[in-house]
């Protein structure tokens, strides 16, 4: 039976490289966007259970128990039903064809199959096309069904003995499977069929692609230099990351989802299908320092076009986000039809924060650029002009208030963060100029990295919290600055850190998870309250690691690990009573989760070497 508004976390994900579905653990298809990942939904159920639209294959049984599992190492989602009178299985993913080149054609495969006894099997293709906002017309001709909305349209097949029924404009179809029998359902968003000059698909075929897209992931997870002691997590991460990925681009988005509440009824609902800079760039980061660096290339081409683009159209070099193709246009609306996630109201589509002054994302930026490893081979003259033009640009405006990394609508600041990652812009770039001998006016360049230093070191420390406080003048905590000592502006044994991180700790941190600040005491400019932010309780263990805290360390990573989902997937916040809640999954905590796990590795590897040379081999 169909749930109305899951749990968010009782979700697992699939895709293609180039758009995504989330699948509930009763088997529900309750999200998806095509032809990309920030397009108008086909199904949203999880944002409006009426008027969303979703695809189901449920078990018609009493008392029906499920469980939702990946094959290991792959983005293939099983969800098993456990029936009285038997066990079945459907077995989701998508192809990937060809990811590099963008398509309109996006296929969901579903296999049914009874693997002991009987067990009968409920399907509904109910798409709601735009968000739900443009009807279609359904064309049912035997074992095809064929939607139609103006400009758009899908195609669902029924593979095997499972007969599709008309209900209305959308489809219902029961079948009844033994042990070893099996069905199944493609839905194809775009072309296919006669006018495609494109033959339906068949259940040979479709199991052939089953065994391709295991090929595929199996493959892509070998280049995985992990090896450390969280194996299976960080390859779960990493596939999450790569999930999130649009692959003819390589612009990573925030997360899959839109409007998903930080808090349950609240307005804290934000639309993270769009690539952040930096979100982005710290995420290609993490994929590097496991070995994936062709990503990381990709990422660099995609973000150097947007260096060379000229003047975003805020007038700053660079904007805080894009679409992933580059597209600065994000104009935020409110689907005021939707009901939102349990009432979660407003549902928002494109990000008004987009045009918002951030000034950290430059060294997000140049950070990411220098670290890809290969910039030597592959930034020429005209690259490294606009790359120097961009740093003299940064010379001139880091001293200026913006709205910060989270985005607050409560007016700019002069934020310790963001002044935090305007030195690492200016640090790395004149290492990346000293290192590759190329043109820079390196003496503006280390006038202006240690003038924000200075500064920082004089505004930002705050005598009476004995802290580094939020922005200038103010006694507010902010977790952000837990990337202090990671990106080298403090040594993680300076005295002010460790007291800064004591300071966190007493105040931010509850049980391991952090909030990322106090709202009530520096007000953001919404209502409501939000739960502790997963991104920084993975930073927090970082910073423990390397402050040489390593058991309080461990255990807080071990903990975190705790509130991860069924299928190793966490979505932005933990709320106050362990539910996930925000958009997910997301990326900034699953690239924080793989950036922890080797900060912890070594750290762990380093203390027992120092007591085997201090005690001997155990």
């Amino acid at each position: 039976m169909r749930r109305s508004y899951p749990p968010i976390a009782e979700h697992g994900l699939i895709g293609d490289l180039q758009t995504c579905a989330l699948v509930s653990s009763d088997g529900v298809l309750d999200w998806f966007c095509a032809p990309r990942f920030d397009s108008p939904s086909v199904f949203a159920a999880l944002l409006d259970d009426e008027r969303g639209g979703h695809f189901s294959v449920t078990a018609d049984a009493p008392d029906v128990t499920t469980r939702q599992l990946y094959l290991a190492d792959t983005a293939v989602l099983i969800t098993r039903f456990l029936t009285p009178g038997g066990v079945g299985e459907v077995v989701d993913f998508m192809p990937v064809d060809a990811p590099r080149t963008p398509t309109t054609r996006h296929r969901i495969v579903r296999f049914l199959r009874t693997v002991r006894g009987t067990v009968r099997f409920t399907a509904e293709c109910r798409p709601r096309f735009d968000y739900g906002r443009a009807a279609h017309r359904l064309t049912l001709d035997g074992a095809t069904a064929r939607f139609d909305a103006p400009g758009t349209g899908a195609h669902l097949h029924a593979l095997g003995p499972l007969p599709l029924e008309a209900d209305g404009e959308d489809v219902r179809a029961t079948v009844t499977l033994n042990a070893g029998e099996h069905a199944g359902l493609v839905l194809t968003f775009g072309g296919i069929g006669p006018d495609a000059g494109e033959a339906p698909p068949t259940m040979a075929g479709a199991w052939q692609e089953f065994t391709a897209v295991c090929r595929f992931w199996h493959g892509w997870l070998a280049r995985c230099t992990y090896r450390g002691r969280w194996q299976q997590t960080v390859n779960r991460s990493a596939i999450t990351l790569k999930l999130l990925t649009y692959a003819p681009t390589g612009a990573p988005i925030a997360a899959a989802t839109m409007a998903l509440p930080e808090q349950e009824g609240g307005e804290r609902n934000w639309d993270y299908r769009y690539t952040w800079v930096r979100d982005a760039s710290l995420s290609v980061r993490a994929m590097r320092d496991i070995g994936f660096t062709e990503e990381a290339e990709a990422f660099r081409e995609w973000l150097g076009h947007r260096v060379h683009a000229g003047r975003a159209p805020n007038g700053e070099p660079l904007q805080i986000m894009y679409r992933v193709d580059g597209d600065p246009y994000l104009t935020e609306e409110v689907l005021g039809h939707l009901r939102g996630w349990r009432g979660s109201a407003p549902v928002r589509a494109g990000n008004g924060a987009a045009d918002q002054l951030q000034l950290d994302i430059y060294g997000e930026a140049v950070h990411g650029l220098a670290q890809t490893g290969r910039a030597g081979r592959v930034i020429g003259h005209d690259a490294w002009q606009g790359f120097a033009a961009l740093v003299d640009w940064l010379c001139e405006n880091w001293d200026r208030p913006d709205e910060g990394i989270w985005e607050t609508r409560g007016g700019r600041q002069d934020f310790t963060y963001s002044r935090l990652m305007c030195w690492v812009a200016l640090d790395r770039a004149i290492r990346q100029a000293t290192a590759l001998g190329r043109p820079a006016d390196l003496a503006r360049w280390t006038a202006a990295r240690d003038a924000v230093y200075r500064q920082v070191m004089e505004r930002g420390w705050s005598h009476d919290r004995r802290a580094f406080v939020q922005h200038y003048g103010s006694t507010v905590l902010d977790a952000s600055l837990l990337l202090m000592p990671l990106v080298g502006f403090v040594t993680p044994e300076d005295p002010r850190w460790l007291a800064t991180l004591d300071a966190i700790d007493a105040e931010l941190v509850a049980d391991s998870l952090v909030h990322r600040y106090d709202p009530a005491a520096s007000p953001d400019g919404l209502r409501g309250r939000e739960g502790t932010f997963s991104f920084c309780s993975f930073l927090y263990v970082h910073a423990l690691a390397g402050a040489g805290r390593v058991e309080q360390a461990r255990y807080a990573f071990d903990k975190m690990l705790t509130y991860a989902n069924h299928v190793g997937l966490f979505a932005e916040e933990i709320g106050p009573t362990g539910e996930q809640l925000g958009n997910f999954p997301q990326a900034f905590t699953h690239l924080a989760l793989i950036t922890a796990a080797l900060a912890l590795d070594e750290a762990l590897d380093a203390a027992r070497a120092r007591r085997i040379r201090e005690d001997g081999p155990a």
